[in-house]
Parts: structure tokens; sequence; C-alpha cells
């Protein structure tokens, strides 16, 4: 019961030093992307676009890596919490999926002159999409705990065969997408290209990170309601018990001061 409230009380001031720092770093991030970086010599002020698309991609994929570990883990080790972290990651990882396919739209107008192809990249990043619907409408569909625990792993560790195909597709097929501009020998992008780019990606893992916390932070509270009454009434009177101690301590210093 103990551990319950010092991790919901955690959360909650965590998200208030995560909100702050997104703040800051968002609003640093889009002056350099907007105001301070140069335009590119080939596509002109249309190359901004990267500076929403590639973090939002990033973020999908990254978190989607850990959705699929984290049911991993759960398959091996029965951590119930492993798939209350995972279940509280998967909305802002379709939010930034839905973000990149979005604006890999409106960037591909003026730079391949469609809206949209079936391209591999372009496709896989759809297929991405897809893993994350399927994978928060199993929490809503299906009841039985078991089952669902096996199903919303399944479907994870499953998508995770297609984060490969994502970032290894311009290799291995033609595609309108250009080779890789990032490895780990260098970057082909200028630095006065790739500090906003950081920037942007750190921002949008903040925002990530504050949408997680507040989503876990009803789980709890929902997992609070679904327990038994007896173990429920237990947890409340130990928080009134908390409250009281608490109140009474305030009391006591102030009846201290007065003497």
């Amino acid at each position: 019961m103990n551990i319950f409230y010092k991790i919901n009380n955690l959360s909650f001031k965590a998200q208030k030093y995560v909100f702050f720092l997104f703040i800051i770093v968002f609003s640093i991030g889009i002056v350099e992307a907007l105001v301070l970086s140069p335009a590119d010599y080939k596509q002109s002020d249309s190359v901004r676009i990267m500076y929403v698309h590639v973090p939002s991609a990033w973020t999908s994929v990254g978190i989607f890596s850990v959705i699929a570990i984290l049911s991993l883990g759960n398959l091996i080790f029965k951590n119930k919490y492993f798939l209350t972290i995972a279940k509280s990651l998967a909305p802002s990882g379709l939010i930034f999926n839905i973000i990149a396919l979005v604006t890999g739209s409106i960037w591909g107008r003026p730079t391949w002159g469609t809206w949209w192809a079936w391209d591999a990249r372009i496709t896989s990043m759809l297929v991405l999409c897809i893993f994350y619907i399927l994978y928060i409408l199993s929490w809503r569909v299906f009841q039985n705990k078991e089952s669902l625990n096996k199903i919303t792993s399944a479907i994870s560790i499953l998508g995770l065969i297609n984060l490969p195909i994502i970032k290894f597709s311009v290799e291995w097929w033609t595609t309108l997408h250009q080779p890789a501009s990032i490895t780990l020998s260098g970057s082909s992008i200028h630095s006065s290209m790739l500090l906003p780019l950081f920037i942007m990606t750190a921002a949008f893992v903040l925002f990530s990170v504050l949408i997680f916390l507040m989503k876990y932070n009803t789980e709890l509270i929902l997992s609070l309601i679904h327990i038994s009454e007896p173990t429920r009434l237990g947890m409340l009177s130990y928080a009134v018990f908390c409250l009281k101690k608490k109140m009474g301590g305030r009391g006591g210093g102030g009846g201290g001061g007065g003497g």
C-alpha cells in the first residue's frame, strides 16, 4: 500500500518537472528550427518539416521497441507492471507515428510531387501504426486478463519484426527516401541542421514521458478501483491515516511555536 502511494505521489511530482523541461527544450528547438537553422539549397524552407517529421518517427519507433521489450519481459518474468508501463507508453507512440506519417506526406508533396507513395519506408511506418492501433484496441476489447496479456504481448513482439524493416528499408529496396544521413560513423547533415534536429527529438521524448506519466498515474488509480473491496478499503484507510498523521504533525508544530 505504501509503495502504491509513493509511486503515485512521485508520478504527480515528476509531471511538473518534465512539463517545465519540455517547454524550455521545445521553445529552444522551435527557435533553432524555424529561425536559426538555414534553408536547404535544394528544398528551401520545406526542409524545416524535417525537424518535426524525423524526431516523430524516431520517437514512435523507440517507444514501440520499449513496449515490445517490456512485453517480452512480462512473458518471461510474469511481472504485471511491465505491461502497465507498456500500456501507458502506447498512446504517445501512436500520436508520434501519426505525426510522422502526416508530416511525411506534407513534405513529400513539394519534394516528390505526390502526397503518398507506397514506398518501403512509408509503408513500413504505416504497418507500425496498424500495430499500435491493434495493441491499444486489444486493451479495450479483451476482458480476460490472461488472454489480454498474451494477445498484447504477441502483437508487440510481432510488431518488433517490422522495426528493422523500417530502419533498413532504404538499403534493402529502391525507395524514394534517401539512405540514412546519420550513422555510427558520422552524419552527412550539417551541424547547423543537426543541432535543432536533436533538440526537437529531446523535446518530443520529454513530451512522451509526460504523456506516459499521466497515463501511468491513471492506470494506477484504475488498478485501485478494480481490486477487491477489502484491499481497497485497507489502502483508503492507510491513506486517511497518513493524512491525519501529516495534519497532526502540522498542528503539533504550530502549538509548539505558540508556546
